[in-house]
């Protein structure tokens, strides 16, 4: 068996991996930190800071997006059982997809509310999504061994 996926591939097996992530859990999760980073900053003394805010936010909406979809890998169809059993046996290559969206939305964020420049926000938000590819691929290592008695010949 032939284990080399195209990129293409494999970003259609995380997106199927994604398909029944907890999208509610992650959205309440997401907002809720940011709301109340931004509310604390606002009540403590010194500056609220409202990119800070929102990049926090959209790095727990993502994770919690993430590794929820790949915690029950025994859930859903037949094709999404199948990409969540891919993405416990891969956990760096999956963790990759879900961190390139979170880059993604930070983008906007650090260019738009921060008011920086093109290369600064880039940077900004590429490193956020560094931070969200590693703690997407460290927690989905521990979740492997919920994966572990569906993978074939116990991998």
């Amino acid at each position: 068996m032939n284990d080399e996926l195209t990129r293409r591939d494999e970003m259609s097996l995380a997106g199927a991996a994604l398909r029944g992530a907890p999208w509610k859990a992650a959205a309440v999760t997401g907002g809720t930190v940011a709301a109340a980073s931004f509310g604390l900053g606002v009540i403590l003394p010194g500056r609220a800071d409202l990119t800070w805010a929102l990049t926090v936010g959209i790095a727990l909406f993502t994770l919690v997006a993430a590794v929820g979809s790949i915690s029950r890998p025994d859930s859903g169809d037949r094709v999404t059982r199948q990409a969540r059993l891919w993405a416990l046996r891969r956990p760096w290559r999956f963790s990759l997809y879900p961190a390139v969206g979170a880059a993604a939305l930070m983008y906007p964020v650090q260019l738009v509310v921060d008011d920086e420049g093109v290369f600064s926000a880039a940077l900004d938000a590429l490193q956020g999504g560094v931070v969200v590819y590693l703690i997407t691929a460290v927690l989905a290592l521990t979740l492997k061994g919920r994966g572990r008695s569906s993978l074939p010949y116990g991998r």
